[in-house]
């Protein structure tokens, strides 16, 4: 188990809910401010993947099941905004958490074979409040503008498929990962501002293997294809973490496999749906789906009820400044694979 969430696994590990109690976001620093962007061209048909003027700090680790249960235990008795789906409770493809009681004194609990898991089966809505609880210092009460409205993005209640005007707000501290963070923190050799990329988050250029009993590193949770799936008995997703020598260069786990990773690009826009963006690829995906030249994408309302969906976390002490290009949506494109399906009723 990770340290980081030393606490909290013990009290699962006692069959209790973890509490409304602070957590830690364990992080990496990601240097080199104004880096070139990638030059290679996306699945989309677009390029210049990620340069990022700034330094900043990104979770090491994907947003775990342990720590999204403390979310909902501190701001979740009611659950106004749904933000628990009840596949959540899967101990297969969900995150093992499980809610009790009634409306007004939920609690949840999560299976102490998930704490250190991602979470899975979240909307890109409550990835976003998930990050203003953070900012807002992670208080206990109802979802309101002091708890998960307001602070990186200002919600008030939405929880619709468009959503085009929600972005970061200044000063930000928290939030949900851009997508040339994300793609940063993934793919850069580091090292520089004109280092290059890597074509896998694994600091490889070839495709990784997924044997979560080969320590010579360049594996991943994903589906090669053959052999045994899934690949840790019987769960879809694996402990954060668990390939201990495939990290990237920056020293993030889990950037290729385990779930895809919502991100604040509007890659598409179609009709009244702008879509938000995915990377990484999941548990079940190939090995394209974890390339840099991958982008994916869904409806932000959308819990995906076939495949894994969690995210990750961005730091900017001191507060984000916006670029203005970090915005700007792509007009066209195919339809995603994951704007297919809605979100449960």
């Amino acid at each position: 188990m990770k340290k980081v969430l030393a606490l909290t696994a013990a009290l699962a590990l006692l069959g209790l809910s973890i509490a409304a109690q602070a957590i830690t976001i364990e992080t990496v620093a990601i240097g080199n401010a104004g880096n070139a962007a990638d030059t290679r061209v996306m699945n989309d048909g677009t390029t210049g993947q990620g340069s990022v003027a700034y330094n900043y700090n990104i979770g090491k680790y994907e947003v775990t099941a342990g720590q999204y249960t403390a979310f909902l235990n501190a701001v979740g008795a009611t659950d106004t905004y749904g933000l628990y789906n009840t596949n959540m409770s899967r101990t297969t493809d969900g995150s093992g958490i499980t809610r009790s009681g009634s409306s007004g004194s939920f609690d949840y609990t999560v299976d102490a074979a998930f704490v250190n898991r991602p979470v899975n089966y979240v909307s890109y809505w409550d990835s976003c409040r998930f990050a203003n609880w953070l900012g807002n210092g992670q208080k206990t009460g109802a979802q309101d503008n002091t708890t998960t409205e307001r602070g990186a993005y200002t919600l008030g209640g939405y929880n619709g498929s468009f959503g085009q005007t929600i972005q970061r707000n200044a000063g930000a501290t928290w939030a949900v990962t851009s997508e040339d963070e994300w793609y940063k923190a993934a793919y850069y050799k580091g090292g520089g501002i004109n280092a290059g990329y890597w074509l896998y988050p694994t600091k490889s250029d070839t495709a990784p293997g997924n044997n979560m009993a080969d320590p010579s590193g360049n594996n991943a949770n994903y589906h090669t294809g053959s052999g045994s799936y899934p690949i840790d008995s019987g769960k879809y997703t694996t402990v954060g973490g668990e390939f201990q020598n495939s990290a990237s260069a920056y020293g993030t786990f889990d950037q290729g496999g385990n779930v895809w990773e919502w991100n604040e690009a509007i890659p598409y826009i179609s009709g009244s749906y702008a879509y938000r963006g995915l990377r990484g690829g999941p548990f079940f995906g190939l090995d394209y789906s974890l390339q840099s030249s991958h982008r994916e994408y869904g409806y932000p309302n959308n819990e995906i009820d076939y495949m894994g969906v969690g995210f990750r976390v961005s730091e900017v002490p001191g507060g984000f400044v916006p670029e203005p290009s970090s915005i700007i949506a792509l007009l066209g494109g195919l339809v995603g694979l994951l704007g297919m399906r809605r979100r449960r009723g």
